[in-house]
């Protein structure tokens, strides 16, 4: 029988991760209720896809930590009690002045040439309104990079939020939400 991961609570009476940061590595996240589906009452969790969008997270992941990005945070439906959440969202932590050499970087590692924020890259997705990023037609994941600039999220006054307060906030309800970061491995010789 799998271990359940327990550093991550279980949703609040809103369907939600109660607010904080939850730090997990990706074998954990594997492991944790969130994917497995232990204790969840929905007898329809799409644990399967929930793994599914963690290995492309991860692939995604390695792609960041390979250009020296190391605080990366998911959250949206993926973090919220729906059984088969559309993607995973998310944004790492990056110097602006870092930004376009580690783009530049992250395109040539990834063979689908995917790290592009630009409005002219997104296109339909069959049913869908919201035109996608050509990342999320390949991993079903959502990176977007922080570096103190407004996410376009606006919040109950109509300001553009930075992201680390747009992605700790539920978009359907505005309500407070946790967050998983992604914990960054020890390299050899730490502690």
């Amino acid at each position: 029988m799998k271990k359940e991961i327990t550093k991550l609570p279980h949703f609040n009476s809103d369907g939600l991760l109660p607010v904080g940061d939850y730090e997990l590595s990706l074998d954990e996240l594997k492991k944790s209720w969130i994917v497995t589906g232990l204790g969840v009452k929905s007898a329809n969790w799409d644990s399967q896809w929930r793994l599914q969008l963690v290995h492309n997270l991860e692939a995604m992941v390695q792609q960041l930590w390979e250009v020296r990005v190391t605080d990366i945070y998911i959250d949206g439906s993926f973090v919220e009690d729906k059984d088969h959440p559309n993607d995973i969202d998310g944004y790492f932590v990056i110097d602006v002045e870092n930004l376009e050499d580690s783009v530049k970087k992250l395109n040539q590692m990834d063979k689908w040439s995917v790290w592009t924020w630009n409005l002219k890259s997104r296109t339909a997705y069959k049913n869908y309104a919201k035109l996608q990023l050509p990342m999320w037609h390949k991993y079903r994941v959502e990176l977007f990079p922080e570096y103190g600039q407004g996410s376009g999220i606006k919040d109950e006054f109509g300001n553009n939020q930075i992201f680390p307060a747009a992605f700790r906030r539920a978009r359907r309800n505005g309500l407070p939400k946790g967050i998983i970061k992604i914990k960054t491995p020890l390299k050899r010789g730490s502690k």
